[in-house]
């Protein structure tokens, strides 16, 4: 599909929008926009584009080179939710005004060059990647850090901390730690609240198959249907930006952040995959290992391969790795297994359909910019199909409750982001391979992530003032 300005035009009349809404994303993952009236979005706007300042942005031009532009893909518009008056929003391109050429560092190109590297590659034509995007709704979020304080507060009316407070009166329906998984209510008090998520994301275009409370106090998750690699990307990006807006909306707020309580569960972004040619799934064979392909078998070679690289742009947050951490369900163990949970990578076995064959790789989190993320996580699998990279055996067993010699011969996913930046600096030429990941673009990434992980070592913690004031 190519939509015209044209047609477009006409959308914009039959649905009354008076407001045209520019999108962007930056190269860590944060979605940007420039407003502007309807009939400012002419036919040079849409086939030129709108001009930015890129240094502005998160990781794309330095100031003396910081004109860029906005270009509208046209087939992504759709009518925002979230806004009162009637506003099509349109995820943009980023292209470079001098050359014409599209940017290097802008996420959406590099998902791009990663879905037509597949269809070159004559190992498939489509790729279908499902995030399973997590997060918590907080009653109250507060946080400080300067020369002299640093602290955090979250509060939900669920928590179980919240058990003996005066709430005039508190009615006891609390949801003990780890016991969030799938309640009714009145224990699940978040129901109505990710109904009306769930509907918003719906009018925004994307199908909702299911929704429910996750396993700690105020965790939610909005399960979608999967698509392709680009256009799964401007789902998600659309999905965080309905749940954080309705949220607030409700005198609330929703965060993607991996580990924000201490000793409960992580929100994750389990992210399922499955590789298809002429419309024939490549993942399932009846008779191997849990329905899975030899072409399966090597993607998840791929997958756990590169896995310590893929860290970098899946779990690309210093507070990833506080989730990352074994136990609560944490996929920290590069072992590849059906319905087990403890394995980084897990094949689901809900239906024997071929067309629900797939793999899911759990270690990813909602700090991941979903762009750099499922485009990296294809290359690795496609790279594992071309060398035909075997995984090894499956680890049917729990994990967590291996000998402790045993579980020394299970690799694990890099135990830092520091670490996961080490592992992408050695291992990267499956990025680099048909141009779809640039050097530039990961060097500017780890220069970035470098620097995040700098500036928190040299900060103290509520935590360290506990062990070491009076120490």
């Amino acid at each position: 599909m190519s939509t015209t300005i044209q047609e477009l035009k006409e959308r914009i009349e039959a649905t009354g929008a008076s407001r045209i809404d520019l999108r962007v994303t930056d190269l860590l993952g944060r979605w940007h926009h420039f407003a502007l009236p309807a009939d400012q979005l002419t036919e040079v706007a849409a086939s030129r584009g709108v001009g930015f300042d890129g240094s502005s942005l998160r990781g794309f031009q330095n100031i003396d080179a910081s004109d860029m532009l906005l270009v509208p893909d046209l087939d992504s518009a759709v009518i925002d939710p979230t806004e009162a008056v009637t506003t099509m929003a349109i995820v943009c391109d980023v292209v470079d005004p001098v050359s014409g050429a599209r940017y290097s560092r802008d996420p959406r190109y590099v998902i791009a060059k990663a879905e037509a590297y597949l269809a070159a590659s004559g190992v498939a034509d489509t790729a279908y990647f499902g995030p399973e995007l997590e997060f918590f709704v907080f009653d109250d979020a507060r946080f400080q850090q300067s020369g002299n304080t640093a602290f955090y507060y979250v509060d939900s009316v669920e928590g179980d901390w919240n058990s003996g407070r005066d709430e005039a009166p508190n009615l006891g329906f609390k949801i003990p730690a780890k016991e969030g998984y799938a309640p009714t209510t009145p224990f699940d008090a978040l129901g109505p609240l990710r109904w009306e998520m769930a509907d918003a994301i719906r009018r925004a275009g994307v199908e909702v198959e299911v929704h429910h409370h996750e396993v700690a106090a105020g965790q939610c998750e909005i399960a979608t249907r999967f698509s392709t690699p680009q256009r799964k990307a401007d789902e998600t990006q659309w999905y965080k930006h309905i749940v954080r807006t309705i949220a607030r909306a409700n005198h609330r707020v929703a965060t993607f952040m991996p580990k924000p309580i201490f000793g409960d569960n992580g929100s994750g972004m389990h992210t399922h995959q499955s590789l298809w040619r002429d419309g024939v799934p490549l993942f399932y064979d009846s008779n191997g290992y849990a329905g899975l392909s030899l072409t399966a078998r090597h993607y998840i070679g791929g997958l756990l391969t590169h896995a310590p690289a893929l860290m970098a742009f899946c779990a690309p947050s210093t507070n990833s790795y506080k989730r990352l951490v074994p136990g609560f369900e944490a996929p920290v163990n590069l072992a590849y297994s059906a319905r087990n949970r403890s394995a980084s990578v897990r094949i689901p076995t809900y239906s024997e359909a071929p067309a629900q064959k797939r793999i899911e790789f759990r270690p990813p989190d909602g700090t991941a910019n979903p762009y750099l993320a499922f485009a990296a996580m294809l290359m690795a699998g496609l790279d594992g199909v071309q060398r035909q990279i075997d995984p090894g055996d499956p680890l049917e067993r729990n994990i967590y409750e291996l000998r402790a010699d045993e579980a020394a011969r299970v690799p694990r996913v890099p135990a830092t982001l520091e670490a996961a930046l080490d592992a992408l600096e050695a291992d990267q030429a499956f990025l680099l391979a048909g141009d779809v990941f640039t050097p530039d673009l990961i060097e500017r990434w780890i220069e970035i992530k470098r620097a995040e992980v700098s500036a928190l070592q040299q900060r103290p913690t509520p935590y360290e003032y506990e062990q070491y004031f009076n120490g």
